[in-house]
């Protein structure tokens, strides 16, 4: 179902408000934009499916209201990048949500499993492959298109069903629901320019005087990106920015040394060089942190790789992937006793965290047998 009228949206909403479930999905621009541009919502109940045309409706105020129902689950797969796009174009949360993805992966299936090998496994229905050059803004749209499209969320009611019976099973669906929580925290989405510097790369050398003009640069850069509506590495890069950030150049002609700056316009630079100048100035206790994390010894390393071992072992048994259980920095904050620890509360501490401990501890110890890592 092609829905590109308000009447029939309208119509759909209603019929789906009656459900429990909504599975949702998008397809989107933003090679050239700040702001992702939405063009395609496929949504689907068990009874019907449709491809709804933002670029035709103007009010889409029925699926945001469906979208924010708290009776309705919305189903997704991978949903960090259309929860974004959802925020931004629609200005909602879609919540509460259920990822397939991440459900998958507390279920015996590998982290980040692909939607085309999840559909297969539950359904046996192999899905034609993905088109990722397609431009989903050219219209009309065919019908193969609506098809491929519809896809997305025609078979997600059923692996929902599927999912949740396997997750009450084995008794994990109190895990999964505060992680399914978190992805819907709004402050995912919303982009606090004083923050941007945060996702700076290679900023990890910076002195804090370094990423104090970092944190205004980057502030500026997004503050003038959005405005502007353009990626931001259109306006200046990562690496320039690290580099005025080092530097901290105060004229024009000290800005202009640093190599790719020639690319940006004067009143561009202008804004960059006020940003720089506003980082100087700030006082000494309202510097940030640096990202430094202290070098591990050699002993905590070996402690490490021992509980690595430990956690593959509990991955194995549990069909829970490593990586979802506790990355390197989780391990490396549980043996530092660290406060805030993922390894130390909820569903984590249950499954591995507690194992970890009496590890350190000494309590429960490795061996290798018949050429397997197993726990004395």
């Amino acid at each position: 179902m092609y829905i590109s009228k308000y009447e029939d949206l309208a119509a759909f909403c209603d019929r789906a408000a009656s459900s429990r479930i909504l599975a949702v999905d998008t397809e989107f621009l933003r090679e050239k934009t700040y702001f992702p541009k939405l063009c395609l919502i496929q949504i689907a109940t068990h009874d019907e499916s449709a491809c709804v045309d933002p670029l035709a409706i103007d009010d889409l105020t029925p699926l945001c209201n469906l979208l924010t129902d708290q009776r309705i689950t919305k189903i997704f797969h991978a949903c960090t990048q259309d929860l974004e796009v959802i925020f931004y174009s629609l200005g909602v949360v879609a919540a509460p949500v259920f990822d397939t993805q991440l459900a998958a992966a507390f279920l015996g299936l590998r982290q980040q499993v692909g939607y085309g090998v999840l559909v297969e496994h539950y359904t046996g229905v192999r899905l034609p492959k993905a088109d990722s050059l397609t431009d989903w803004s050219r219209r009309p749209l065919d019908e193969e298109q609506l098809a491929y499209a519809e896809d997305d969320v025609r078979y997600l009611p059923g692996i929902y069903d599927a999912m949740m019976t396997q997750l009450v099973a084995k008794d994990r669906l109190g895990w999964l629901r505060p992680e399914m929580d978190e992805l819907a925290d709004r402050s995912h989405f919303e982009r606090i320019p004083e923050q941007a510097y945060l996702h700076l790369k290679r900023s990890s050398s910076l002195t804090r005087r370094q990423l104090a003009v970092a944190r205004e640069v980057c502030a500026w850069r997004e503050r003038r990106a959005a405005e502007r509506n353009i990626p931001r590495k259109w306006l200046v890069s990562d690496e320039i920015l690290v580099e005025v950030s080092k530097r901290s150049p105060k004229t024009m002609d000290r800005l202009r040394r640093i190599r790719g700056t020639e690319q940006i316009s004067e009143a561009e630079a202008e804004g960059l060089l006020r940003a720089v100048r506003k980082g100087l100035a700030i006082g000494p206790t309202d510097l940030p942190a640096t990202k430094r994390r202290e070098r591990t010894s050699a002993e905590a390393e070996g402690a490490i790789d021992l509980m690595y071992a430990l956690l593959r072992i509990i991955s194995e048994r549990s069909g829970i992937a490593p990586q979802l259980i506790a990355t390197r920095e989780d391990l490396v904050d549980l043996a530092a006793g660290r406060e805030g620890c993922r390894l130390s509360s909820g569903w984590r501490y249950e499954l591995a965290g507690s194992r970890l401990s009496r590890l350190l501890s000494g309590e429960i110890g490795l061996t290798v047998k018949d050429g397997r890592v197993e726990v004395l």
